[in-house]
């Protein structure tokens, strides 16, 4: 019997924004979209990791370009408040399955700033959050699963991870955990419904 459903957040919560960010960044600081996102992606690791601050991001990356350094506060946050556009269907249903007795978990890899901004939506639908910022550990390796099991203090079995990333949901699976590759809110219930979830 199913008793948590777990949620990703880019891709599944709300549309993916990366690409949508990156865009941002480069025009605000006028610098070629594929060169910018290259030398980002040098870094995405170690920010998701939490291993680097925001501050120590923009250093090296206006280094990499030799452009000058963002003065923005937090320039990440304000590409993503600007690209953040939730899947409301998806919030409604984690919703639902909440007020139907179910433990909502929500695992994403995501860095400090997002993560911030993540809290300051207040969304009250969440019993168990997790982040890769914070817990230093990214899907799909193992131990974010795992640390994902202990803190909804349930069966791997009794779980359900949507994700809109194959290798993710397989992972997940390999710790006994059941999965859900997200495609659209209609499909998500179907697949839901077969593991005789009350939606």
């Amino acid at each position: 019997m199913i008793e948590a459903i777990v949620f990703d957040w880019g891709g599944v919560l709300i549309d993916y924004p990366v690409s949508a960010s990156i865009s941002y960044c480069a025009e605000l600081l006028n610098v070629d979209r594929e060169l910018f996102e290259r030398t980002f992606k040098q870094y995405v690791t170690m920010f998701q990791k939490g291993e680097i601050t925001e501050d120590l991001l923009w250093e090296n990356i206006s280094k990499k370009l030799k452009i000058q350094k963002p003065t923005t506060p937090s320039l990440c946050r304000e590409a993503f408040h600007n690209v953040y556009t939730p899947k409301n269907e998806m919030f409604q249903l984690a919703a639902n399955l909440k007020k139907n007795g179910y433990k909502i978990g929500f695992l994403s890899n995501t860095e400090l700033p997002m993560m911030n901004y993540f809290k300051e939506q207040q969304y009250d639908m969440f019993d168990v959050t997790i982040f890769s910022c914070v817990e230093g550990i990214l899907k799909p390796e193992r131990q974010i699963y795992e640390i994902l099991i202990q803190r909804l203090d349930i069966k791997a079995s009794e779980i359900v991870l949507i994700d809109d990333i194959k290798e993710y949901i397989k992972a997940a699976q390999d710790v006994g955990m059941k999965g859900i590759m997200f495609e659209n809110p209609q499909q998500v219930k179907r697949e839901l419904t077969a593991f005789e979830v009350r939606i």
